[in-house]
């Protein structure tokens, strides 16, 4: 604790002498931006007592974004001058401010120092010290202090360039410190693989390196894991079995990339499930608590209805984008499209869903009579030859109509007149786009009154949602998203705007690596795994 108390040494506040804005992008791991602010040559009118509201709801300014060491436990003087009084605790600069402030009795700055706005956004006594050592009460320099920091500069949205209000600003730096404090409590991340880091880091960080491969029997207390559970080898599952740790569970996003996974290109979207993981029906997720018990604003139901009508616009899917036109090679009869799905993933081994893709094609088959023209689509990871999940062509051909390899999950669902799947997200994806949906495990969308429901709902299901509120719980809330251009953290709304686009490219590197795994993924197909043995390797998808 001697480290926080003053000894009569010096301590000089850059942030007295340097006129820069209050609030500013937090340093995230690979990320790249043009300036968050620029000083205006004149002020334009400002209402403080709003602004420095929105400072203290959001809790941001300085480096809200610094470390949060331990405190005294008794109250105490938060001092930034550069002649502190004895046994004040000091302001560094890298020490998120918030974490001072809320614990502080009142606050000691050198006359003009800009933190003076965040003590009194947190309402707490604050006095200001000039050179000479005369004191005044900050709260007399409210309106110049406001001009110094927030309302005398341009705000500029890193993602595109466009102006932001001051409160925008505050609210953009409050959404990622959201995002920051949720990562804090790991411990240990573990099962991410490095082709995947790029884009995933900005999303785990909290303020200091994420802590990949940390062990995790290192630490006597007990730690928080954050882990993609599907990829941790047995010794780790077994350490935390044993030891009965928290696991906060990482998976794929629902809007993920312009290309697969299995094919080693990054995600642009995960989401980070303390509770468990959508997929799993058998345990409430994050997920499900949003549907079951959260409230949506007007605003937000705003925002999933223009965010679905984006997404369908774009024609974008997990895996990209795809706005071809398909035609009804059935002609008049009940077009029905069927996904395939991997069979050893979790969402097919964990969602109380059918066994297999053929047994799915069975009951669908059984389900809508001969008359329906079926067309049965398998999923990209196993057409490449990555993944189990093949139907024997002989059974193929006695139960599907047609097999599409080409057109995009888009596409065909625009075209079909229903769909039927185990536990596919390209159910969630058809309700997005107004196609009847009947589902025969119990993915994350069934069970709110939207799907026709062939699975074992939970019992605990019982709130009808609307489609915009399923949206709004399961884009807008629930994923994380990273811009691909800037590499910060991001809403949704940007992230599909840049894949409207095609923001995402890969490179020569990636655009290598994709080849090879294709053309390992065709061998795998056409060879028994025997003949391969270990010739043939490429990074991991795992």
């Amino acid at each position: 604790m001697s480290g926080w108390r003053s000894r009569n040494r010096a301590f000089a506040t850059s942030s007295a002498d340097i006129v820069k804005p209050l609030l500013s992008i937090p340093p995230f791991p690979g990320s790249r931006h043009s300036p968050f602010a620029t000083p205006l040559t004149t002020t334009p009118s400002f209402d403080a007592h709003s602004l420095l509201d929105a400072i203290a709801k959001h809790r941001v300014g300085g480096r809200y974004w610094g470390r949060q060491p331990q405190l005294p436990a008794t109250e105490f003087v938060l001092d930034g001058t550069s002649s502190p009084l004895p046994e004040a605790v000091l302001w560094p600069d890298d020490v998120d401010p918030w974490h001072l402030i809320e614990n502080a009795a009142s606050v000691r700055l050198r006359h003009g120092d800009i933190r003076g706005l965040l003590a009194l956004a947190a309402d707490r006594p604050l006095t200001f010290v000039d050179d000479d050592g005369a004191e005044q009460k900050g709260d007399e320099e409210v309106a110049s202090l406001v001009a110094l920091g927030i309302a005398g500069w341009r705000w500029r949205s890193p993602y595109d360039g466009a102006d932001l209000s001051p409160i925008e600003a505050i609210e953009l730096c409050g959404f990622w410190r959201q995002l920051i404090d949720a990562n804090r409590r790991f411990d240990t991340v573990l099962g991410i693989a490095e082709w995947k880091k790029s884009t995933v880091s900005p999303l785990l960080w909290g303020g200091r390196a994420v802590p990949y491969g940390v062990p995790v029997n290192e630490s006597r207390r007990k730690q928080v894991v954050a882990a993609w559970r599907s990829r941790l080898s047995e010794a780790q599952k077994h350490e935390i079995s044993v030891r009965s740790l928290d696991v906060v569970e990482i998976e794929d996003g629902f809007i993920r990339s312009v290309g697969l996974g299995a094919d080693c290109v990054p995600p642009l979207s995960i989401v980070v499930d303390p509770q468990g993981i959508h997929f799993d029906p058998c345990n409430a997720s994050t997920l499900e608590d949003l549907l079951q018990h959260g409230e949506f604003s007007q605003d937000q139901i705003g925002r999933a209805q223009r965010l679905r009508q984006a997404i369908v616009e774009a024609g974008l899917s997990k895996y990209g984008r795809g706005r071809e036109s398909v035609s009804r090679p059935g002609g008049t009869r009940v077009h029905v499209l069927v996904t395939g799905q991997v069979e050893d993933d979790r969402s097919v081994t964990s969602g109380l869903a059918l066994p297999s893709n053929l047994e799915l094609l069975r009951r669908v088959r059984a389900e809508v009579g001969p008359s329906a023209y079926l067309i049965y689509k398998p999923h990209p990871d196993v057409l490449a030859g990555h993944r189990c999940g093949d139907v024997p062509q002989a059974e193929l051909a006695q139960l599907a109509d047609h097999v599409e390899v080409e057109a995009s999950m888009p596409a065909l669902i625009e075209m079909i007149d229903e769909l039927h799947v185990n536990t596919s997200l390209a159910g969630f994806e058809s309700l997005m786009r107004g196609k009847p949906v009947t589902v025969y495990g119990v993915p994350f969308y069934a069970g709110w009154g939207l799907t026709v429901d062939r699975g074992a709902v939970p019992e605990r299901r019982t709130a009808k949602r609307s489609l915009d509120e399923l949206v709004a719980a399961a884009l807008l809330l629930y994923p994380r998203y990273i811009d691909p251009d800037t590499g910060l953290p991001a809403p949704a709304e940007v992230l599909i705007d840049k894949l409207s686009v095609g923001s995402q490219r890969l490179n020569y590197r990636m655009m290598t690596i994709v080849a090879i795994r294709r053309a390992l993924g065709r061998l795998r197909r056409v060879l028994p795994s025997r003949l391969l043995g270990g010739a043939f390797t490429t990074p991991s998808s795992r």
